[in-house]
C-alpha cells in the first residue's frame, strides 16, 4: 500500500496539487456563500406577526416555493396557507384604498345634491310664503276666498321639481285660466255667472289677453328655470349613485392575485421594508381598475353635460331670479286686468252673451270696487340662504370647480392610488430600491394601458355593474343636454332612486317666448285599463255574427 502511494506521488505534478487545492477552496467559498444567502425565516415570522397574523403559519426554514400559487415559485419563507391569508388581507386593503381614494368624489356629489336640493325647496317655500303675506296684506278677503288658486300653483311647481309628471306649460295655462275666471267673477259680481259661461270665457283667453304679456313671459321663464334646476339636481343624484356603486365593484380573482403579489409577496423573501415600484403599482392598478377605466369616457361626457346646465343656472334660466319676483309679476297681471276690466267685460259679453243681473250690488256682496296696492319683492335678507348656506351663484361656482376636478377621475384612479405614501415607492421609473414582484430591482415591463378590453382580449365587455352605470350616465347625459336646450324629456330613469318624469315642455333660444309642448304618453296602469280603453267585441255578439255568415254562405250554395 505504501508502495502504491509512493508511486502515485511520483506521478502527481506540483501543478496538479495546486489545482486540487484551489478547487477545495472554491467549494468551501461557495458553501459559505450559500449559507450566507439563505433566507432568514425568523425575520419573516416577526414581520408576519407584526401584521397581526399567527406566527404558527410561517415555516421554520425556507422552501423551494414550487407549491406557491400567488407568489413567484422561488426560494421562500411562505407557504400556501400564508398566501391565502395575504389574499384575504389584500381584498380588504383594495376595498379600503378604493373607498379612501373616492371619498372626496363621493362626498362632493352627496353634499352637492343636498345643498342644491335644499336651496331649491327652500326657495319655493319662501316664495310662496312671501306671496301669501303680500297678497293677504294687499287684497285681504278676496285673496283669502281664492287662495287655493295660488296654493295650487306652488303645489304643482313643487310636485314637478320633486319628480312628478307635471306638464309645466299646461299647468301654467290652467293657473291663468282659473285666475281669469275668479277675477272676472270678482269684477262682475253683480251678475249671475254660470260654469258654462266661465268655460266660454276661458276659450277666449288667448284672444282677450286679460293679463297682458305676463303669462307668456312667465311661462317661458318658469319652464326653462325649472327644467334646468330639476335636471341638474337629478344629475347630481345620478353622479352620486354611480360613484358609490363603482367604488364598491368587487375584485376579480386575477386582481386579487396581482394585488397580493404586489403588497405581500416581498414578505416571503424577507424584504418587508421594500415598497412596490411605482411603475409596478401602476401596472397592477390599471389591471385591477380596468372596469372603472371603461366607465371614464361616458363619465367625462356626463360631466361635460352637467357643466353645460350650470351655464343655464347662472344665466337666463336662473330659477332664483325667476322665482324671487314672481309675486310682483302676478300682481302686475292682476292690476292689468283690473285696469282694463270695462273693455274686457264688453269683449266677453260680445263673445259669450250678456249676463243677467244677480239683483245684488258689489258692495252688498262684500266685494270692493277696486283692488289696491302693488307689491315689491322681499328684501335680500329674506332670501333662502339659511339652510343652503350660500346663494345660488356661489353654489354653482363651487360645484363647477368640483365637476372639472373629477372629470377624468376614473382613468386617473391608478395614479391616485399609487401616489399614496404607504402604497408604492416614490422613486420613479428608474428606482431600483423597490419590489418589482419577484425581487428588489427596477420594474422593467411596459405598464399596461387603460380599460379592460385593451388589457384582456378575451374579455371585451366591462363588469355587469359597470355596464349598468354606463347606461345610467348615458341616459342622464341625454337628459342634461335636452335641459340645456330648454327641453324636458319624459322617460323612466334607470336609477330608481332618481325621479324620472318630465313635462315634455320645450323651448329654443331663437324664440324664448315660444313653446311646443307634447304631453307625455301615459301607459295604462294595468291590463284591465288597457283592454277597456280599446274597442272590443262581446263573445255573444261575435258568435251571432259567425252564425249569420254561416247561414248566408249555406244559402248561396243552395241557390
Amino acid at each position: 500500500m505504501t508502495r502504491i502511494y509512493r508511486g502515485i506521488k511520483q506521478h502527481i505534478s506540483p501543478e496538479l496539487v495546486m489545482f486540487a487545492a484551489l478547487c477545495a477552496l472554491l467549494v468551501l467559498r461557495v458553501s459559505v456563500a450559500a449559507d450566507l444567502s439563505a433566507l432568514n425565516c425568523s425575520q419573516v415570522k416577526d414581520a408576519f406577526t407584526a401584521l397581526g397574523f399567527s406566527p404558527d403559519s410561517v415555516p421554520t426554514e425556507e422552501t423551494s416555493g414550487v407549491n406557491l400559487r400567488v407568489c413567484a415559485p422561488q426560494r421562500s419563507c411562505c407557504n400556501t396557507e400564508m398566501e391565502e391569508i395575504f389574499s384575504r388581507r389584500s381584498s380588504r386593503d383594495f376595498e379600503k384604498l378604493m373607498e379612501d381614494t373616492s371619498e372626496e368624489l363621493r362626498n362632493a356629489f352627496v353634499s352637492g345634491h343636498k345643498r342644491f336640493d335644499d336651496f331649491f325647496l327652500e326657495l319655493l317655500e319662501n316664495t310662496e310664503r312671501s306671496l301669501n303675506e303680500m297678497f293677504l296684506r294687499t287684497y285681504g278677503k278676496p285673496y283669502l276666498q281664492n287662495v287655493e288658486v295660488f296654493q295650487g300653483l306652488f303645489s304643482e311647481l313643487k310636485r314637478y321639481y320633486t319628480g312628478g309628471n307635471v306638464n309645466l306649460e299646461e299647468m301654467l295655462n290652467d293657473f291663468w285660466t282659473r285666475l281669469l275666471e275668479r277675477m272676472f267673477q270678482l269684477l262682475n259680481s253683480q251678475y249671475l255667472i254660470t260654469e258654462d259661461y266661465l268655460e266660454c270665457i276661458s276659450k277666449y283667453m288667448e284672444q282677450l289677453k286679460p293679463f297682458g304679456d305676463v303669462p307668456k313671459k312667465l311661462k317661458s321663464q318658469v319652464t326653462r328655470a325649472f327644467i334646468a334646476a330639476r335636471t341638474f339636481v337629478q344629475g347630481l343624484a345620478v353622479g352620486r349613485d354611480v360613484a358609490n356603486r363603482v367604488s364598491e365593484v368587487s375584485m376579480s380573482p386575477a386582481c386579487v392575485g396581482s394585488f397580493t403579489r404586489m403588497l405581500y409577496c416581498s414578505q416571503c423573501r424577507g424584504l418587508s421594508t421594500l415598497k412596490p415600484c411605482s411603475e409596478y403599482c401602476l401596472d397592477v392598478m390599471k389591471g385591477c381598475a380596468a372596469d372603472q377605466a371603461d366607465l371614464d369616457p361616458e363619465w367625462s361626457r356626463y360631466i361635460d353635460a352637467m357643466l353645460l346646465v350650470t351655464e343655464r343656472l347662472e344665466g337666463p334660466f336662473n330659477i332664483e331670479s325667476v322665482m324671487e319676483p314672481i309675486d310682483v309679476k302676478i300682481s302686475e297681471a292682476i292690476m292689468n286686468m283690473q285696469e282694463n276690466s270695462m273693455q274686457l267685460s264688453y269683449q266677453v259679453f260680445q263673445g259669450c252673451g250678456q249676463l243677467k243681473p244677480s239683483g245684488m250690488s258689489r258692495s252688498a256682496r262684500g266685494v270692493p270696487d277696486t283692488f289696491s296696492g302693488r307689491f315689491s319683492p322681499y328684501s335680500p335678507e329674506e332670501l333662502p340662504t339659511a339652510s343652503a348656506g350660500s346663494r345660488l351663484d356661489r353654489l354653482v361656482t363651487d360645484m363647477k370647480e368640483k365637476l372639472k376636478q373629477f372629470r377624468k377621475f376614473w382613468s386617473s384612479l391608478p395614479v391616485s392610488v399609487c401616489q399614496e405614501e404607504d402604497v408604492a415607492s416614490t422613486g420613479g421609473a428608474e428606482d431600483e430600491r423597490c419590489w418589482n414582484g419577484r425581487e428588489q430591482g427596477r420594474f422593467v415591463p411596459e405598464v399596461q394601458t387603460d380599460g379592460r378590453a385593451t388589457n384582456d382580449p378575451d374579455v371585451s365587455r366591462p363588469d355587469a355593474v359597470i355596464r349598468q352605470q354606463i347606461m345610467a350616465l348615458r341616459v342622464m347625459s341625454n337628459k342634461l343636454k335636452n335641459a340645456y336646450d330648454g327641453n324636458d324629456i319624459y322617460f323612466q330613469d334607470s336609477n330608481e332612486e332618481s325621479s324620472g318624469s318630465g313635462s315634455g315642455s320645450g323651448v329654443t333660444d331663437s324664440d324664448s317666448d315660444s313653446f311646443v309642448t307634447d304631453a307625455p304618453v301615459q301607459e295604462p296602469e294595468n291590463r284591465e285599463e288597457e283592454s277597456s280603453a280599446s274597442p272590443s267585441v262581446r263573445p255573444d255578439v261575435l258568435l251571432l255574427l259567425l252564425l249569420s255568415f254561416s247561414a248566408l254562405a249555406a244559402s248561396d250554395r243552395w241557390r
